[in-house]
C-alpha cells in the first residue's frame, strides 16, 4: 500500500465529507478511494471513519489521525517544493575542482564574478592536478584540461587549450631557434613530469605522432615553474597558452616550431549527469562556457 497516497485519500475524504468528492479531487473513482481508506484502517487496526448513507465523518481516532496526516502531507509538499527550487534556482553549496595553475589564473576570477551574479550560492573551490572522481569526492563540477578518456561522466568543452613551444628571446639569440622537432634534442628542454631521465616529447608532424628524445635540464610537475624557467632563459618549454599567452604578448617569450601545430587538449567541465543537473551546476557550467568560449582570453593574449 502506498502509505502517503492512502493518507492523502483519507484526508481528502475527511476534508470534503464525501468519498465521491474526494475521488473527484484526486482524479480517481469512489470505489478506489473507499478501498484505499479501508486498507489504511485495516493496516492501523483502527476505524477512522463513520459511514452512513447520508454522510461520512471521522471517528475520534480518525480526527486525531487526520490532524497528523495534514501535518505530514504539508511537510512532504514543502520538502518537494524546496528540492524542486534547487533545480530551478542556483542556491546552496557548489563544489568545484580544477587544475592548480588554471585554477589560480582563470577559474578563481571566474568564480568570484559568478558569485556576484548568484549571491545565494556558497562555493567550495579546490585546486589540484590530480584527476579526481567527482562522484566519489562529492564535487559538482570538475574542470580538466586533457584528452579525455571514455567514462560515465558528462563532459562539456568550455574552450580550446592550445599548446606551444616557447623560449626566451635571449635563449633563442644565443643558440638559435629549432627548425624541426629533432632540433629539440640539441636544446635544453624544460619538461613536465617527475624525472629528467629518458624524457621524450610526443609531437605531431604531418598528421603523425613521433616521439622525440629531448635533453631535460629541468623537470617539474608544475607548469608555473617551467614557465618561469623559460622566461629566465633556461631552455625550451612546451606549455599551454593559458600559461604563456601573456608572456608571448609582452615579448618575454617567443613561440618556435610554429610550422608544427600540436593538437588541442580542451578545457572541459565534468559532471556526474546532465539528466537532473542542479540549477547551480548548470548555471556555473553555462557561465564558464560563455566566459571562456572559442576564443578565450589566453589566446587573445597570444595574438596581441
Amino acid at each position: 500500500m502506498d502509505k502517503l497516497g492512502a493518507m492523502n485519500a483519507f484526508a481528502k475524504v475527511v476534508a470534503l465529507g464525501s468519498f465521491a468528492e474526494a475521488a473527484r479531487a484526486l482524479g480517481s473513482t469512489r470505489s478506489a478511494v473507499s478501498k484505499t481508506v479501508m486498507e489504511l484502517e485495516h493496516g492501523l487496526g483502527v476505524r477512522l471513519l463513520d459511514r452512513t448513507t447520508r454522510r461520512v465523518g471521522a471517528t475520534e481516532a480518525g480526527l486525531a489521525y487526520y490532524e497528523r496526516c495534514v501535518d505530514i502531507l504539508a511537510r512532504v509538499e514543502e520538502t518537494d517544493l524546496q528540492v524542486a527550487s534547487l533545480q530551478a534556482e542556483p542556491r546552496g553549496v557548489l563544489k568545484v575542482n580544477g587544475p592548480t595553475s588554471f585554477g589560480a589564473l582563470y577559474l578563481g576570477p571566474a568564480v568570484a564574478d559568478f558569485m556576484a551574479a548568484y549571491p545565494d550560492l556558497r562555493i567550495e573551490l579546490t585546486v589540484t592536478d590530480r584527476f579526481i572522481d567527482p562522484i566519489e569526492e562529492g564535487v559538482d563540477v570538475t574542470i580538466r584540461i586533457a584528452e579525455l578518456a571514455d567514462s560515465s561522466l558528462i563532459a562539456r568543452k568550455l574552450a580550446p587549450a592550445r599548446r606551444v613551444f616557447v623560449a626566451s628571446p635571449s635563449y633563442l639569440e644565443s643558440l638559435g631557434a629549432p627548425e624541426t622537432p629533432e632540433d629539440l634534442g640539441r636544446r635544453a628542454c624544460l619538461t613536465y613530469g617527475h624525472t629528467t631521465t629518458l624524457q621524450r616529447w610526443r609531437i605531431v608532424r604531418d598528421g603523425e605522432a613521433v616521439m622525440v628524445p629531448v635533453q631535460s635540464v629541468l623537470c617539474s610537475n608544475n607548469g608555473d615553474v617551467l614557465r618561469s624557467a623559460a622566461v629566465n632563459g633556461r631552455g625550451v618549454a612546451f606549455l599551454p597558452t593559458f600559461l604563456v599567452g601573456p608572456d608571448i604578448a609582452a615579448g618575454r617569450l617567443q613561440t618556435v616550431l610554429d610550422r608544427f601545430p600540436q593538437p588541442e587538449l580542451g578545457v572541459h567541465a565534468l559532471t556526474a549527469s546532465n539528466r537532473y543537473l542542479a540549477a547551480k551546476t548548470r548555471a556555473f557550467v553555462d557561465f564558464l562556457a560563455k566566459r571562456f568560449g572559442d576564443e578565450p582570453e589566453w589566446d587573445r593574449f597570444q595574438r596581441a
